[in-house]
């Protein structure tokens, strides 16, 4: 999608781990005059901000449309053993959508980190700080966005998610296994991307779907 070129490039902005001991990752790397994986590109040309409220009002092509709808009719049934309320499974299965094809990532895979990271709990906080329906860490509003910024707001919790899991995914050259592990900050082991990978399978996976995903060891 052409749209997702302005949330890519602004990717360049993030920290190459997702914990707070590693923020400073970047600048030391320039310091030992290191080469950085993921190169420097120029200022995006619209704010990641308004990206997805463009999206929003652009209108879409029907066979788009349709297949959007076809998604969200596939995923309502599980995500309602989370979310009880119709109207807000409604919005929140068409936000991850379109917050992951802003960002080239499935959107079964999103739904898939969001289970296993808060089970849809979008006040949840863990023991280490992290926060809301994809647990960011609250230092990435530094990296990332605005100091007014509401990790609890779902909406942005998801852009600030899918963008920094996009990032990961672009460093280890669509590696799931590592990116996963990247965002749990736990790079070298595979417990969070098989937890992530299991309730893919289990429970995000479109009818009649034949794709599967797997975890490298």
């Amino acid at each position: 999608m052409s749209r997702a070129l302005p949330l890519l490039a602004a990717l360049w902005l993030l920290p190459p781990a997702a914990n707070a001991e590693e923020a400073g990752f970047l600048g030391s790397l320039e310091a030992q005059q290191r080469p950085l994986l993921v190169q420097p590109l120029p200022p995006p040309p619209a704010s990641l901000r308004t990206t997805l409220d463009e999206s929003l009002s652009t209108p879409r092509h029907p066979a788009e449309i349709w297949a959007a709808r076809q998604w969200q009719s596939a995923m309502e049934p599980s995500l309602a053993r989370f979310v009880k309320d119709e109207a807000l499974r409604g919005e929140l299965l068409q936000r991850i959508y379109l917050e992951a094809r802003l960002a080239n990532l499935p959107p079964e895979m999103v739904l898939a980190v969001i289970q296993v990271e808060s089970a849809f709990r979008a006040d949840a906080v863990s023991s280490a700080g992290a926060v809301g329906l994809m647990q960011i860490m609250p230092f990435w509003i530094r990296e990332l966005g605005l100091p007014a910024d509401d990790l609890m707001d779902p909406w942005r919790n998801l852009r600030y998610g899918t963008t920094i899991l996009a990032h990961y995914l672009a460093v280890e050259r669509g590696d799931f296994t590592r990116a996963l592990a990247r965002y749990n900050g736990s790079l070298g082991q595979t417990w969070y991307p098989e937890r992530v990978m299991r309730a893919w399978q289990r429970h995000w996976r479109p009818p009649g779907s034949g794709d599967r995903v797997t975890v490298q060891r």
